[in-house]
């Protein structure tokens, strides 16, 4: 029996999630968005795609939760950005309010299911969807991670001339200014990063990577990253759905480890059937703790926020 995989939210991140899945061809695929026939649309459109790209995958488009109904996991990319004149209280306010709804519809039609969130700010969306949804820990995660470690690997091979999948990099913290890009754990073909590149080099790219979103969205000018964005949750559904058991960096509840308990940050993890199988634990120096906490203080400010406006 195939696996069901619900994606809501119809806008770029969320449609080309719903396509890579789909392609993937181990899953039937429901794309959800408020916005009466656009989900449909996109939905029949990627089915007449199965054809020509020779998947079965069956492509369903919905504006209500019916036919999402025993998903095996459910990715929410459904949220807003910060617009101009936007407080940060009035984007938590909306994006609080609309994860609720999602959530409650969640939890009623598919309670046995993984929850993989993509809305932003994401650490505390992933707070928030936990605490809505009452479903263990282990079965809600946040996709961040994955995609911060694969900006940083794409400038590190961009800028030796070398493979990306000779790249390895780890990205702990939050998702956002104060993510902290760990140097130390960071090789190129099994060689440390730092054997390669100067310290400047080595600086410059950790800047460009704690700044990949904001880059493109000044290019964009409208807009935000979806290539990549989809690409991190596809590697996330993979590695779930087919037990792949990776150790991939995201958005975990942490219950003691790292000496913290109670919040969600970017962490390594062993993703398999199951969600989080288990946080990991890496020796961190001096510098790398004080980066971490105080990315954990940022996502803390934005968990009390919330706490206020509820």
């Amino acid at each position: 029996m195939r696996k069901k995989v619900t994606v809501v939210g119809g806008g770029n991140v969320g449609a080309t999630a719903a396509q890579r899945i789909a392609e993937r061809d181990y899953a039937d695929v429901v794309l959800v968005d408020v916005v009466e026939g656009m989900p449909q649309g996109k939905a029949l459109d990627l089915a007449q795609s199965g054809p020509v790209l020779g998947y079965d995958s069956a492509v369903t488009g919905a504006n209500s939760y019916e036919t999402t109904a025993n998903s095996d996991i459910v990715v929410i990319t459904a949220g807003i950005a910060r617009r101009p004149g936007m407080t940060r209280d009035d984007l938590l306010r909306t994006n609080m309010g609309i994860m609720d709804s999602v959530v409650s519809e969640v939890v009623a039609n598919s309670p046995d299911s993984i929850l993989l969130i993509v809305s932003n700010p994401l650490d505390a969306m992933v707070y928030h969807a936990h605490k809505l949804s009452g479903f263990p820990k282990e079965r809600v995660v946040g996709m961040a991670g994955v995609l911060d470690t694969a900006r940083m690997r794409t400038f590190i091979a961009q800028e030796l001339n070398v493979s990306v999948e000779d790249v390895n990099a780890y990205v702990l913290g939050g998702h956002g200014d104060t993510m902290v890009p760990l140097v130390r754990y960071t090789t190129v073909g099994g060689i440390p990063l730092e054997n390669w590149l100067p310290k400047d080099r080595v600086e410059a790219i950790v800047q460009r990577t704690r700044d990949g979103g904001g880059e493109i969205v000044s290019l964009l000018k409208t807009g935000s990253a979806f290539y990549a964005p989809s690409a991190a949750v596809l590697q996330m559904v993979d590695s779930i759905l087919l037990d792949k058991r990776r150790i991939v960096p995201a958005a975990a509840y942490l219950d003691g480890e790292y000496g913290v308990s109670g919040v969600f940050i970017g962490v390594p993890v062993i993703l398999g059937e199951n969600g989080v199988e288990k946080v990991i634990e890496l020796e961190l120096t001096d510098e790398e703790q004080a980066g971490f906490q105080k990315s954990l203080e940022a996502v803390n400010e934005l968990v009390e926020a919330m706490a206020n406006l509820g």
